[in-house]
């Protein structure tokens, strides 16, 4: 019987930590982005979400310039300019 209580216990707190995950990642992404910037003659597009408007074109933007740099000096310069497009809505 005991051994029956615990790992009723251990499935009900695996389901509740998997529960919470989901929620924390899901529930606080309120809005998505979609940036394109232009860096050195080359396109690139990138989706992100986040909390706000600010956090959500920031991280796509930086995820678009990814592979449109090399090294550090590149990604803050690519950061740094304004991005060609940005389409954001609230989920």
């Amino acid at each position: 019987m005991s051994q029956q209580r615990n790992r009723i216990i251990t499935i009900v707190a695996i389901v509740g930590f998997i529960g919470l995950l989901i929620w924390s990642t899901f529930g606080v992404q309120a809005t998505e982005c979609r940036v394109c910037v232009n860096y050195n003659g080359a396109t690139n597009c990138a989706v992100a979400s986040g909390p706000d408007e600010t956090a959500a074109a920031e991280t796509a933007q930086t995820t678009a310039c990814g592979p449109l740099t090399n090294g550090m000096n590149d990604a803050i310069a690519c950061g740094n300019r304004a991005p060609e497009t940005r389409v954001c809505r609230t989920r």
